[in-house]
């Protein structure tokens, strides 16, 4: 009977550790893939990325094209299922591009931390930087907002979507080749670059739930 029980626990443990990580991926439309074929956007890429390094994740696709941090906001109650382990926060791009006021983008980023904190769910915080058009005040407050937050809550930072591309030497080049037409969101190769960039912070996430 003892001999029973061992192994049964032992099934049931083995069971467990097998279950995939599931991690949220709340975003926008550079989460969502927008314009790309299926497979090609961020999710799918990351997905193929994270298994061929070992992870054991199930990363799931809360991207809304269009969406501001208000949006997001406003779903992330639902998103946040009870299986979901971890969330990847990425917006605050529909802000800038709306010249939305930093502030009121803060405020909803720290509704959306506070939401995982609740559940006492690991974060990876997603930034960005803005460009100068809407004055260095404007810029100084958004640049901001993603370290300060990350800092008070306690997540993971990757300061940047668009940092393997902004560290290209030829710019032009950059946005001809990894940028759709429209200037904004990556083509395939770009998301390649972006995840092989992002992806050891991604594999960090999942070593937190762990």
């Amino acid at each position: 009977m003892l001999a029973l029980k061992v192994i049964t626990t032992i099934l049931l443990v083995s069971g467990a550790a097998a279950q995939p990580v599931v991690v949220a991926a709340l975003g926008d439309s550079l989460t969502a893939g927008y314009g790309l074929p299926q497979g090609e956007g961020f999710v799918p890429v990351m997905q193929t990325w994270l298994e061929e390094n070992g992870a054991e994740v199930e990363l799931r696709n809360a991207g809304v094209s269009g969406d501001t941090t208000a949006g997001g906001l406003s779903r992330v109650d639902w998103t946040l299922t009870d299986d979901v382990d971890a969330l990847i926060v990425e917006l605050g791009g529909n802000d800038l591009l709306r010249g939305i006021d930093p502030a009121v983008s803060r405020e909803n980023l720290d509704g959306i931390l506070q939401a995982a904190q609740a559940r006492e769910l690991p974060v990876l915080l997603v930034g960005m930087t803005a460009s100068g058009n809407f004055g260095p005040e404007f810029k100084a407050a958004f640049d901001a907002m993603y370290p300060e937050l990350s800092a008070q809550y306690g997540t993971l930072l990757y300061p940047n979507f668009f940092a393997p591309l902004l560290a290209l030497e030829d710019q032009a080049a950059a946005r001809r080749e990894h940028l759709q037409g429209d200037g904004i969101h990556p083509s395939a190769s770009g998301v390649e670059l972006v995840v092989e960039a992002m992806g050891p912070s991604v594999l960090e996430l999942v070593e937190q739930v762990r």
